[in-house]
């Protein structure tokens, strides 16, 4: 029942838990690897910041200030884009409010966490009067790596994975999971697992596409790229950029085979892939229009000399 199989790679996992117990109360494995991705994303953006003479103490006070908002924000975002779910008519309020609430079940919004971090890291800029567009390059930097980690949590959560798919990277997910959690029904009434799924199940197993797994690859090149690059970032929001439309081009294409019906309308473009499409766009035009600054002006926007601490 907590296996997990990769069976064209001969991969098998025998028991994948969820979670674990300390002293009676059950910690998920989900909410630990996302705040190990946190840990992770500060040591990378206190690295930079002293490899480029920053304050290091400051991204500490900006990690204190955004991490009950990111949170609050991963949150808003994914109950907004399932509210037949969480205001369900047959729910009462008290219900509604433990489902909202329950974040020991999953339902963190990438999206919602980062717009959350960017709003806290503008407001934050402006109290200490410092760089918006030099903290943003110096944090995100590590966002990606947080992002890869926290897409584990997908992965012991049996979550956020693709259509059927028999291919080499093909996962198998015991459906008795499921059925021993009573979500079985719910998850295939929301499509999340499919009629084709279920049509196609080997030993009792669903083949999917491992699309956390992908995400996960991709931001962790995108983080390595961006590790490599900062040592010749030219300007100014120049790695903020590049993250937002890297992470939006792989996101677009990855989401494409996700079974989540979220659509945009009655087109076949699904909610997430026109916001990394949106996003992907906005970051290249931004680029384009801050290297011709630099062309120009290249003094007033070149970052080296410059650190977080004095006016944008």
């Amino acid at each position: 029942m907590n296996s997990i199989d990769f069976p064209n790679l001969g991969i098998h996992f025998n028991n994948v838990p969820s979670g674990f117990t300390v002293f009676g109360f059950e910690i998920k494995l989900y909410a630990v690897v996302i705040a190990c991705g946190f840990l992770a994303a500060f040591w990378i953006a206190s690295r930079e910041a002293k490899r480029t003479g920053q304050d290091q103490e400051m991204y500490l006070d900006y990690l204190l200030f955004m991490l009950i908002p990111s949170i609050l924000g991963a949150r808003l975002y994914y109950v907004l884009f399932n509210l037949d779910y969480y205001f369900a008519p047959e729910l009462t309020f008290g219900q509604m409010l433990t489902r909202v609430l329950n974040l020991r079940q999953g339902g963190l919004a990438v999206y919602g966490g980062v717009i959350a971090g960017v709003i806290v890291c503008i407001i934050f800029a402006k109290v200490k009067k410092i760089s918006f567009f030099t903290m943003l390059d110096t944090i995100m930097i590590g966002v990606p790596l947080a992002q890869a980690m926290g897409r584990l949590g997908n992965f012991f959560n049996r979550e956020a994975f693709g259509t059927y798919t028999d291919s080499l990277l093909a996962m198998a997910i015991p459906l008795d999971y499921y059925e021993s959690r009573g979500s079985l029904t719910g998850l295939v009434r929301e499509g999340i697992i499919t009629e084709e799924m279920l049509a196609n199940t080997v030993d009792g197993s669903i083949w999917v596409h491992p699309t956390f797994l992908y995400e996960a690859v991709w931001n962790l090149a995108l983080f390595v790229f961006l590790m490599v690059w900062t040592r010749k970032k030219r300007f100014r929001g120049e790695n903020f950029a590049i993250y937002v439309f890297g992470y939006g081009i792989g996101r677009f294409f990855i989401e494409g085979l996700r079974t989540d019906p979220l659509m945009i309308g009655n087109t076949n473009l699904r909610v997430s892939q026109g916001l990394a499409l949106i996003l992907a766009v906005g970051a290249l035009i931004f680029y384009i229009y801050r290297d011709v600054q630099y062309r120009r002006y290249g003094k007033y926007v070149i970052e080296v000399g410059n650190v977080a601490g004095k006016k944008e």
